[in-house]
């Protein structure tokens, strides 16, 4: 499963990049495969794990505001690992050309 998830502290400031990072800490203590981009996060596992996951970030952000935001979005396809990149690799194969992606 892939899980694109992004988590908006309401009333916690304006710059939250500090809070990101302790994000990005607890999704790297998973162990899962992810990627950062700008405006969310993509990770890759079983879906138990990647729920689990997704919910320990919306508590830790919790802690810091009384009000959060997490948005997901969900792609389940039977059998499938390896899609973080794959998925790229695959529209840059029919377009003939690397393009610019979270992964640089």
């Amino acid at each position: 499963m892939l899980a694109g998830f992004s988590v908006v502290p309401v009333g916690y400031g304006e710059g939250i990049s500090n809070l990101i990072a302790e994000l990005v800490l607890i999704i790297e203590d998973s162990g899962l495969p992810y990627v950062l981009g700008p405006m969310q996060t993509t990770i890759e596992g079983e879906p138990e794990q990647v729920l689990d996951l997704i919910m320990k970030c919306h508590r830790h952000a919790r802690k810091s505001s009384a009000r959060v935001l997490t948005h997901i979005t969900i792609d389940d396809r039977q059998g499938s690992t390896g899609r973080i990149e794959g998925k790229i690799k695959d529209v840059e194969e029919v377009l003939g050309r690397n393009l610019p992606n979270e992964h640089g």
